[in-house]
């Protein structure tokens, strides 16, 4: 099964990489352009396998670069509370 199957599955893997990034010295803006960088692959390669992750998709596509970096930025926001 794959992370990308179960929304709660994927937030705990984005919040372990995240951790693992800032215990390696990657900065907050880094980090930033990390998480779009993956918002653009998952919305071009990647079926949503969840509501959660249609609706993100969604999102992503009517968005404009501006806001896709904020949804973006928005996730690491969500994974980096929940931990």
């Amino acid at each position: 099964m794959s992370v990308l199957d179960n929304w709660d599955q994927w937030k705990d893997f984005l919040g372990d990489r995240l951790n693992q990034a800032q215990q390696e010295g990657m900065n907050q803006s880094v980090i930033s352009d990390v998480a779009y960088q993956v918002g653009e692959y998952l919305a071009q390669q990647v079926e949503p396998k969840n509501e959660q992750e249609r609706i993100l998709a969604d999102l992503w596509k009517v968005a404009d670069e501006q806001e896709q970096h904020a949804i973006a930025n928005m996730m690491v926001k969500l994974v980096q509370n929940n931990h």
